[in-house]
């Protein structure tokens, strides 16, 4: 880092957290001479309040990293070896640019990009990206892995990523935090549920896992994984029963109510109780609590998070659970409802951005990023089509991240496979490339973001001049274009000029520049007379979009495709939720965060152990069909019986095997939105 021995000029710039989660923090960094020395929550921003989770207030041990990549890398080794020497830009672009040509002259779809959320950004995320693999034609993602599930069921239910305004959870006087850990993944909206909880809210979780937050709640309600729809349908029954019921509010502002209600009222509690391995008594309490805000003057609320629905009846769950305010006339109030994303409300600009218009009507095929380890292994077929030959990632590590780890590696290990990689660090999947590129950080780029836990839009200005010869996403992304001889002059855009595009007229652009985020204009009750954006308007029980696909227009509970107790062999359901210090698979290199994590854990209820004659802090092998997982033990009366929690993702190179958790999981998919199924996983363990 540098060092000065002048006096120190010092200032602060604004700018955005880019990482995936709902709370979408606005910065402050401080800079002196030139150096980035802090970063800390903008005080001035009300969902921020100044603060900053643990991760991403060390956001400068990630910048400053010593094992950052500040240099183009070409593979010298055999793949997955992380054996790279040093090469120019120009020698890197001008070979990945002939070998792009030469594919292309084939077949453009044999080329696949694969990206996701490391960040959150509009422009340096599908922007000049979008663009170039548009005029290229290259193979679509279909991009699934966090939250495709949950996003499909509030379209078929509410019509869109749409919600309550996170604020006004402070106001509630009941709020059910459903599949969400919110001190760790939510730390804002916790602060909004703890003013609530003084001021005399019940809060109530449910979670397989007995999370930090459960601790601080009320109750905590430890269903089986995958059986949240299930649940859901027997607060319906119950609220039928004893009549807890809105009928005004059914009858103006919902469609297929008659429908589901003769659906609701075959789930007794006793029926869903042996589904969610729960007692009858806890959903007829939950059902009563719930029921006490019908017709009320006070609020309900619901905060569901992007856990439940990573299952294969995950997209029908989100469509149960969203459909409980309608019951009790909860959307009356600005308290109350139900808030999984509000990121539809953005009025992003994506053609602008990524120019679909840019393919000129050639076939496209789709492929997605969950199903990547089949994919990377199948062969040319008139069904696929050509075998995948090359793959540009950014914004991702889908060796770590994606399911069925085995297959993911057996793919990218193709020595046929041209993989080119944009990182910060010698990621999982960076090891495998033949080139790695240098990837900007926050803190030296432009760019804007939209958010899903809130409704500000928020701009990031960089900070630093770029570390060592790192270029933004959008950049490389430019000079491959180039090289590639696209003409068109969308490629020529400036960062600046990109974001000012993402939301055109939308959003005021002088606001953004002005304080670093603008509040989107929405009612405080979006839908206390109904006006829901689906094509009926109401909140739709039954969707016809649906059934015109040939599904079940209503929801119902469907159950897990390895559901808990149906297998002798593996009698142990596993989900696999982030460890506290990281992120998905980011921060796992901060030195810091993971000497706080200590080492991979995988947490047995004690009554499991024993059955095992296993001790707390064993070595431990996690194992099923498709591959095994070494970690260390911990009994800390986490788990409930039948259930272990594998806290994730760790890079597999940090892993005591060189495994992690993903070693398990399937490529099997939801029920809605093609999305992968980590927490649907049958494992059985022993001692290492």
């Amino acid at each position: 880092m540098p060092h000065s021995t002048t006096a120190p000029h010092s200032f602060q710039v604004r700018g955005a957290c880019p990482h995936d989660c709902p709370d979408t923090c606005s910065l402050l960094t401080t800079v002196e001479n030139g150096v980035a020395i802090k970063v800390q929550g903008n005080p001035a921003h009300p969902h921020t309040g100044g603060s900053l989770c643990t991760k991403v207030s060390r956001y400068t041990e990630r910048t400053y990293h010593p094992e950052r990549l500040l240099q183009p890398m070409k593979r010298t080794g055999p793949k997955g070896s992380g054996q790279f020497a040093p090469v120019s830009w120009d020698e890197a672009l001008d070979d990945i640019a002939a070998r792009l040509k030469a594919i292309a002259a084939r077949d453009p779809q044999a080329i696949l990009p694969y990206s996701y959320a490391g960040t959150m950004g509009l422009v340096q995320g599908e922007s000049i990206a979008g663009r170039f693999f548009n005029k290229l034609g290259a193979s679509q993602l279909e991009r699934t892995i966090c939250a495709a599930a949950g996003g499909v069921g509030l379209v078929h239910t509410l019509g869109g990523k749409v919600g309550m305004r996170v604020e006004f959870f402070a106001e509630s006087k009941l709020i059910l935090i459903w599949g969400s850990n919110s001190i760790t993944s939510n730390l804002h909206f916790w602060r909004y549920a703890s003013q609530a909880k003084r001021d005399g809210a019940k809060l109530i979780c449910i979670d397989p896992r007995k999370s930090e937050t459960a601790d601080k709640c009320h109750e905590h309600i430890a269903l089986l994984p995958g059986t949240d729809g299930a649940l859901a349908l027997s607060i319906m029954q119950q609220l039928i029963v004893h009549d807890w019921l809105d009928h005004d509010y059914l009858a103006r502002y919902t469609l297929g109510w008659e429908q589901m209600r003769e659906r609701a009222l075959e789930w007794p509690p006793e029926r869903a109780a042996a589904v969610c391995g729960i007692e009858a008594s806890q959903i007829e309490s939950l059902a009563r609590d719930y029921g006490a805000f019908a017709n009320s003057d006070q609020a309900a609320a619901i905060r569901m998070n992007y856990g439940l629905q990573r299952v294969h009846g995950g997209g029908n769950a989100v469509r149960l659970i969203a459909l409980l305010p309608a019951l009790i006339g909860a959307w009356r109030h600005r308290a109350g409802g139900v808030l999984l994303s509000n990121s539809g409300a953005f009025p992003v600009q994506r053609m602008v951005l990524e120019r679909p218009d840019l393919r000129g009507g050639r076939p496209s095929r789709t492929i997605n990023m969950a199903t990547i380890g089949n994919d990377l292994l199948r062969p040319a077929s008139p069904a696929f089509g050509s075998a995948v030959e090359a793959l540009i990632v950014y914004n991702s590590n889908p060796v770590a991240i994606a399911p069925d780890s085995a297959k993911v590696v057996a793919g990218f290990a193709r020595e046929d496979l041209f993989t080119v990689v944009l990182e910060h660090f010698q990621t999982d999947t960076a090891d495998y490339a033949d080139y790695v590129l240098p990837a900007t950080t926050q803190l030296e780029h432009w760019d804007v973001h939209s958010a899903y836990g809130h409704t500000d839009a928020l701009l990031n200005r960089p900070a630093i001049a770029t570390v060592g010869q790192a270029w933004p996403n959008t950049q490389i992304f430019r000079e491959l274009s180039r090289r590639m001889g696209f003409t068109e002059p969308c490629f020529n855009d400036s960062d600046e000029e990109l974001c000012r595009q993402a939301y055109g007229d939308k959003v005021d652009f002088n606001t953004l520049l002005d304080q670093g985020f603008a509040t989107l204009p929405m009612p405080e009750a979006p839908f206390a007379q109904g006006g829901f954006p689906t094509p009926s308007g109401q909140c739709e029980f039954f969707s016809q979009r649906l059934a015109d696909q040939g599904l079940d227009g209503l929801p119902d509970h469907v159950p897990n495709h390895e559901s808990a107790g149906s297998s002798q062999t593996y009698p142990l359901a596993m989900i696999s939720p982030p460890a506290r210090n990281f992120l998905n698979s980011s921060f796992v290199n901060v030195t810091s965060l993971r000497q706080s994590e200590g080492e991979p854990l995988l947490e047995m209820h004690p009554a499991d152990a024993a059955e095992r004659q296993l001790q707390d802090g064993a070595l431990v092998r996690v194992f099923n069909t498709r591959g095994e997982h070494r970690c260390r033990l911990s009994l800390n009366a986490r788990a409930r019986p039948g259930v272990v929690v594998g806290l994730g993702v760790w890079w597999r190179k940090f892993g005591l095997d060189g495994h992690n958790v993903n070693q398990l999981t399937s490529q099997a998919l939801t029920d809605l939105g093609n999305a992968p199924t980590f927490y649907d996983c049958l494992v059985d363990v022993q001692a290492a």
